[in-house]
């Protein structure tokens, strides 16, 4: 691996929060493979195959990719400037919503609007559902495994378990192109392995602490801890299992309040599992945003400064790419059984079929950026609203 460039923490900071600030949906991935690429901070094949590694293990890509590239500048403290560049800005917009969600959701006018948002949030994801099978179903195998988580979460099986039990049948039922045997690289550096293995250790630690605290919020930290842990794929194949945990085995936010705070991790720029801030504010507060945030990204990123000293040990391995399929067959049924609880939930009128419907073919059909459609659609349901049509 290169050395680090000489490039300024607060200049990897600053880049980040920029892109933090205004990339919304896919565009964030245009916008970081642009930065990076840009200012010559990796090269193309560097960018493609920090985004390709960052597939191979849970958690969040864009955010995983973040402290990819910060790691490949400045070691671990750039990692940490990068990632806190990038999530800050939603994580100060989703708390102060949150605020004013909980301060104001049971006037009238309040939770009129956000049935129209709910409706957009189910079109949205019906879009990425079926994305995410596209990519992910190639077979027999990956078929019978989505069908399979679909059925175990309607049925209450844990959602931490699912991915687990499919990492193992990708490993050994699926074939994809490969070597058998781990390549033949440099050995990491030692200062840098102490260095990450020292944060691993202090997240560890900090997940153990919160598990054992007998508290509400410790419960929701220990959680999202493990959701971080064994979470494959974008931020909304994650969601499946952030609902199964948060609404369905502990209560700690309602069925509709999920799908609310889902809807504010929409409409905000940056990652959309800043919905963790969501449920750790109406916890804790603000504390329990900041709590709940750290929780559900600190997994994988420390697994990110770990894969990227031995990726190029394992790229290639069969049972990597098959554990990989595997996993990512058993998000695309987690996210069907989420999308289909969620919409009996908010889709109880032919409106809002009919809203969830138009987002999904602006989505899809129309690709539009998903601020066009969540401010354009959030902007027409205001309308109705106020011209009392909405019932």
């Amino acid at each position: 691996m290169n050395e680090p460039s000489p490039v300024a923490l607060r200049t990897i900071f600053i880049a980040f929060l920029e892109i933090g600030f205004t990339a919304y949906g896919m565009a964030i991935l245009q916008k970081l493979r642009g930065l990076v690429v840009q200012r010559g901070w990796l090269t193309e094949e560097e960018t493609s195959e920090g985004l390709a590694m960052v597939q191979l293990y849970p958690g969040p890509i864009m955010v995983d990719f973040t402290a990819y590239v910060g790691y490949r500048l400045r070691g671990v403290p750039g990692a940490l400037m990068a990632t806190l560049g990038f999530v800050l800005p939603a994580f100060v917009l989703v708390t102060a919503l949150s605020a004013a969600y909980f301060a104001g959701g049971e006037l009238p006018w309040v939770h009129k609007l956000f049935l129209g948002l709910e409706a957009l949030v189910i079109g949205v994801l019906a879009n990425v559902t079926m994305s995410l099978g596209q990519q992910a179903i190639k077979g027999r195998i990956e078929l019978f495994i989505a069908v399979a988580a679909f059925i175990a979460l309607l049925f209450k099986v844990s959602a931490i378990l699912i991915p687990l039990v499919a990492l193992g049948v990708g490993a050994l039922a699926i074939s994809r192109p490969g070597v058998a045997s781990l390549a033949q690289e440099a050995a990491p550096s030692r200062q840098r392995l102490i260095t990450v293995m020292t944060l691993v250790m202090v997240i560890v630690a900090g997940a153990i602490t919160a598990g054992v605290s007998g508290t509400s919020l410790g419960q929701l930290i220990a959680s999202l801890f493990k959701i971080g842990s064994v979470a494959f794929g974008n931020g909304m194949a994650i969601i499946g299992v952030m609902q199964a945990e948060v609404v369905q085995a502990h209560s700690w936010v309602s069925q509709r309040e999920f799908l609310d705070g889902l809807a504010l991790g929409q409409i905000t720029p940056g990652p959309v599992l800043l919905t963790a801030a969501f449920i750790g504010y109406k916890l804790a507060g603000v504390a329990g945003a900041a709590l709940a945030t750290f929780a559900i990204f600190a997994p994988s990123i420390a697994m990110t400064l770990v894969f990227t000293e031995i990726f190029g040990r394992i790229k290639h391995l069969q049972w990597v790419r098959g554990a990989l399929a595997g996993v990512l067959a058993a998000f695309v049924g987690l996210l069907a059984a989420t999308l289909w609880q969620l919409g009996h939930v908010a889709l109880d009128s032919p409106l809002l079929l009919a809203f969830a419907a138009a987002a999904f073919v602006a989505s899809r059909g129309f690709k539009l950026d998903m601020g066009w459609v969540f401010g354009g659609g959030l902007a027409l349901w205001a309308l109705l609203v106020v011209a009392g049509l909405t019932g």
